[in-house]
């Protein structure tokens, strides 16, 4: 009977995450909320409709585990190369500075070192899931600080797995000799549990397995996936480290298996699941009744992580070369504690560890719970409070960000500016050098400018933006202007900026979604790429060459 009553926990969980998760996808919140709040109101703190204390850390142990091994799934060693050196390292600086600034403020306030160190491993990591969702959502992936916020959220996650082995050496408790041995003994664990299924998955599976079998029954590769999953975790844990850990590992090297690809279109629904389970698991730990005990604490914890955070990132991306309006803007959208800072604060309480005390979890979770739902309302005060904060500083700026070199040269006249020298920027001047118009480029990628300069066009890091850099740009005297930056909002200022600078230049701006095109117009666009009716109109003419020619399919 007690089996029946654990599944009669985890519909009641799931319904409860189905029901809080709709409600707050209708008021515009990420799911990932509602699922917590269910969490919450189901648990022993709240409606108490849940079982023991005992299944509650069984179930949310399982819910790290299911939820590390399908990041796992997705760990790319070839996307992190793409990310660049500005996204990997100012992610890494990010993460090491906000764990040792808030180790040392939370000993500042009477907290133990190793309690400090946790805590700190805890604030340093942000929401993936709801940053990228709202960014999405307002159609800012890809602006400039969506796009520094996404390189910073993967480097997150990747530390992650690092974060949660010092958690684990720091429950070992003892002296430095004794963590630096736990740490080694972890590392070997680990060692072995990855050669171990690196000899299954490469070598075993494929001999027992017919690949063509699993892509026929579908079945097959989910109870795959999952018997990996639950063996994985039982096998680190059976070794003595965090179950969490043998999940990501046994997820990581599985997606470089020969079943990977299935696996990961097999395993999208079930990671639904996953989630949901994990969410609602961590906040029924959560006690309703400590946070109305302790609300100063708590709207002074909130209100410290989100302006330390915004001002750590700020730092760090102005380090990494960003300008102050995107540096802001991409520590106030990063400004909250996120999903996998409960995976860290379940393994810091569990029994096993107890690295943190019960009181200091319910203030993670809770810090948790509210910066999520302030989120939202971050990511669309980012990019305004950027470009004000930016206004104050402006006159410093001027002076350093604007310059370019003129003496030696003389001014362009009847010359061509292209904004931005990505994809579409490198299409632009490579139709112009066919001509006999002059082109220059500006962009704020430092990368971006040396490549076009290698190409041998005259190429200038700025902000075009501001009205200094179009003049030292020569726009005054410019024939033509095409904006190719992907970022709508940032387009615009530029449209309106070149039409106040250089009224008598012909302005082209590329419009990334439809429903901005008509304020590209609106800004002072003489002429409007709407990219979706472009890529839909070449479809359209690539299916007629098929229907005309169907000899050649």
């Amino acid at each position: 009977m007690e089996s029946w009553a654990t599944l009669l926990d985890v519909v009641i969980l799931l319904l409860g995450a189905l029901i809080f998760g709709v409600l707050f996808e209708r008021l515009r919140q990420s799911a990932i909320v509602g699922y917590l709040v269910a969490g919450i109101l189901l648990g022993p703190g709240a409606l108490n409709w849940i079982g023991s204390k005992d299944e509650v850390t069984i179930l949310a142990e399982l819910g790290v585990a299911l939820l590390l091994f399908t990041v796992g799934l997705e760990f790319s060693f070839s996307h992190l190369r793409l990310l660049g050196w500005a996204a990997l390292g100012g992610g890494a600086v990010q993460v090491v500075a906000t764990v040792g600034i808030a180790a040392l403020i939370c000993l500042a306030v009477g907290v133990a070192p190793g309690q400090a160190v946790a805590l700190g491993a805890m604030i340093a990591l942000s929401s993936t899931a709801c940053v990228l969702r709202v960014l999405a959502d307002r159609a800012e992936s890809e602006s400039i600080h969506g796009r520094s916020a996404l390189g910073i959220l993967l480097v997150q996650d990747i530390a992650v797995i690092p974060l949660v082995i010092l958690i684990t050496t720091l429950g070992g408790g003892g002296t430095a000799q004794t963590a630096g041995i736990e740490i080694v003994r972890a590392a070997v664990g680990i060692a072995l549990l990855a050669l171990g299924f690196l000899a299954i998955c490469n070598y075993l599976l494929p001999r027992l397995l017919d690949a063509d079998a699993l892509a026929k029954n579908r079945e097959l590769a989910i109870i795959l996936a999952v018997v990996t999953c639950l063996g994985a975790s039982w096998a680190a844990h059976a070794i003595k480290l965090s179950p969490a850990i043998g999940a990501f590992v046994a997820g990581m090297l599985l997606a470089e298996s020969p079943f990977a690809t299935q696996i990961r279109a097999d395993l999208s629904a079930l990671r639904t699941l996953f989630v949901a389970l994990f969410f609602t698991s961590m906040g029924m730990l959560a006690d309703p009744r400590w946070v109305w005990n302790h609300w100063p604490l708590v709207i002074a914890t909130v209100g410290a992580i989100v302006l330390g955070k915004s001002v750590i990132i700020w730092i760090v991306a102005r380090g990494f070369g960003q300008t102050h309006r995107n540096a802001i803007a991409t520590g106030i959208c990063l400004a909250q504690i996120g999903e996998f800072s409960t995976v860290l604060a379940g393994i810091a309480v569990s029994p096993r560890f107890k690295v943190i005390e019960p009181g200091q979890f319910q203030l993670v979770i809770s810090t948790v719970l509210i910066t999520l739902l302030l989120t939202s309302y971050l990511v669309a005060l980012a990019p305004r409070f950027g470009h004000r904060v930016e206004q104050m500083l402006l006159p410093r700026i001027r002076r350093r960000d604007a310059h370019v070199d003129t003496s030696s040269r003389e001014p362009n006249v009847g010359h061509c500016v292209v904004v931005g020298f990505g994809p579409a920027g490198r299409q632009v001047v490579e139709a112009l050098r066919q001509s006999t118009i002059d082109v220059v480029v500006v962009d704020q990628n430092r990368r971006m400018i040396e490549e076009a300069r290698s190409q041998g066009v005259p190429a200038h890091v700025g902000d075009a933006s501001r009205p200094e850099v179009l003049h030292k740009l020569d726009v005054v005297t410019a024939r033509y202007v095409v904006v190719t930056i992907p970022d709508h909002r940032a387009s615009q200022d530029i449209v309106r900026q070149v039409r106040a600078v250089a009224p008598q230049a012909t302005v082209v701006a590329r419009a990334r979604y439809h429903r901005y095109a008509g304020e590209f117009a609106s800004a002072g666009a003489h002429s409007v790429i709407d990219e979706e009716w472009e890529i839909g109109r070449l479809l359209g003419l690539q299916i007629r060459r098929y229907l005309d020619e169907p000899h050649q399919q």
